[in-house]
């Protein structure tokens, strides 16, 4: 049995297998997620499991090389800099919620929290370790 880092199976087995360039979406629990895209929905109740606890876990295994959220989310100044804070020195670009749905079609999955925060979903691009 695992005993730390990430418990859920298909969550840990999405992360360890991005390579340089893929990307993994967290999520609040109202983005629509594209049919072709792996949906790993962890959204329990309202706000169970809450945005940045996600994100957290994932950051803590997860090479990342560029970040994006939606325009949307920069009036929520207390989530963004927190995010900016995870992340930093990684850039965080933004780009309009709807940029934000059409480009996650390509991710290799979308994590589907329990968040209830309007706009509170990031793009993650892994990079390499070396």
């Amino acid at each position: 049995m695992k005993k730390s880092g990430i418990l859920h199976r298909e969550l840990a087995y999405q992360v360890a297998s991005l390579g340089h360039g893929d990307m993994i979406v967290i999520a609040d629990s109202g983005l629509p997620v594209p049919r072709e895209v792996k949906c790993i929905d962890l959204a329990v109740m309202k706000n169970v499991p809450p945005f940045l606890s996600v994100l957290d876990a994932v950051l803590g295994e997860m090479v990342v090389e560029k970040a994006v959220v939606a325009e949307e989310l920069l009036p929520n100044s207390m989530l963004v800099e927190a995010v900016k804070e995870r992340l930093q020195p990684v850039p965080v670009e933004t780009v309009s919620h709807q940029s934000l749905k059409e480009i996650s079609r390509e991710a290799k999955a979308v994590v589907r929290t329990g968040e209830w925060t309007p706009y509170a979903n990031i793009i993650l691009v892994a990079g390499v370790a070396f």
